[in-house]
């Protein structure tokens, strides 16, 4: 990812995303915690338990993908004005290694902040017995909205 500093639009843009995550109730109820905060990007975080598990005892895609787009957005969302919020407009995913371990950890990053469409890159990493490997990889576009869609 790269070292690109972006200007967040709402200077309260923590409390917003930080609002916008606590009301995401799908979210909660996965399990992913948001980590850190700042303009242009997010890491999020979550222990894996057996309900996050597929048949073959991996971490499941959609838990994966869920992560990756998730916190893309919050990366995304801390750079919108006060009255905007953002929507994903699509996702591509390579799922790069089967997901086994404790803990995931996403890091997002903005890597275009357009005014009508944003676009931020993901990585998931599992970690186990304190080592990280990379486990996805997501690019997320993202519409950039008016609140009144939340």
């Amino acid at each position: 990812m790269s070292e690109t500093r972006l200007r967040p639009r709402d200077p309260q843009y923590l409390s917003r995303v930080q609002s916008i995550w606590d009301d995401a109730h799908f979210i909660k109820d996965v399990g992913y915690e948001l980590s850190s905060i700042e303009a242009g990007r997010c890491v999020t975080t979550l222990v894996i338990q057996k309900r996050h598990m597929q048949q073959n005892n991996f971490v499941h895609a959609g838990v994966l993908a869920t992560m990756a787009d998730h916190t893309a957005g919050a990366a995304a969302g801390s750079l919108v004005a006060r009255d905007q919020v953002v929507l994903t407009l699509e996702f591509k995913i390579n799922l790069l290694r089967p997901a086994v371990g404790e803990t995931l950890v996403c890091r997002s990053e903005v890597l275009k902040n357009g005014k009508t469409v944003i676009v931020s890159e993901s990585e998931v990493f599992v970690v186990k017995k304190g080592r990280e490997k990379l486990a996805a990889k997501a690019m997320v576009s993202l519409a950039v909205v008016g609140s009144s869609y939340r």
